[in-house]
């Protein structure tokens, strides 16, 4: 295991709650799938610190995973920020790193392409390093799609809905379910139609 020791001290609930989204801090990597005690990861505070209602504080790893905690309690872990003037030293768990989740779209599709493919990932990356531990191929409909948003109504029935942000046009299935859309509108996909100009010309 992978580790390095960090000089840090351990955060008060009021001092996270002046702590923003950029701030990164160091939280317990012990989960249910992977027990890993007295060892910490980098985080980020999902919203910025004052937003938080009560003492249980939301933070994200750098692995993607999203842990509740409450800094003021003795019996956890806590949260802990970098200070070289600290006394105390933490164990960081270090990134090994990236497990690739595509979505990738391969013209044509045969056999030959994706052959070469991940011959060239590992050329790149050497022989054994990349492993393909899951593999899903589909064929996909040649249809292009526009992306939007769209807000989501809020109470009464029969309003206009709003539409903006044209975000991509895609191949059908589209990257709508990889984009994060903002709080209160959700993805609309529509066939692409192209804009035909019928001005007339001289």
């Amino acid at each position: 295991m992978n580790t390095e020791k960090i000089a840090a001290r351990r955060l008060s609930l009021e001092e996270v709650t002046k702590l923003g989204v950029k701030d990164r801090v160091f939280v317990s990597a012990d989960t249910a799938e992977l027990k890993l005690p007295e060892c910490f990861v980098p985080a980020f505070l999902t919203k910025s610190g004052e937003d938080f209602e009560g003492g249980s504080i939301t933070a994200r790893t750098v692995f993607r995973e999203e842990v509740s905690l409450l800094p003021d309690d003795e019996n956890e872990a806590g949260i802990y920020l970098a200070d070289e003037n600290s006394s105390v030293t933490i164990e960081v768990l270090q990134s090994a790193g990236v497990v690739l989740d595509l979505a990738l779209f391969v013209p044509g599709g045969d056999k030959g392409a994706l052959t070469a493919l991940y011959a060239a990932a590992r050329q790149a990356f050497g022989a054994d390093i990349v492993q393909i531990w899951r593999q899903g191929l589909k064929e996909v409909p040649d249809v292009k799609v526009d992306i939007f948003e769209e807000q989501i109504p809020r109470g009464r029935k029969g309003g206009d809905s709003v539409k903006r942000d044209r975000r991509a046009i895609d191949t059908y299935p589209t990257r709508a379910d990889f984009i994060e859309f903002s709080a209160g509108w959700k993805p609309v996909v529509e066939i692409h139609r192209p804009v035909v100009d019928d001005t007339p010309t001289i």
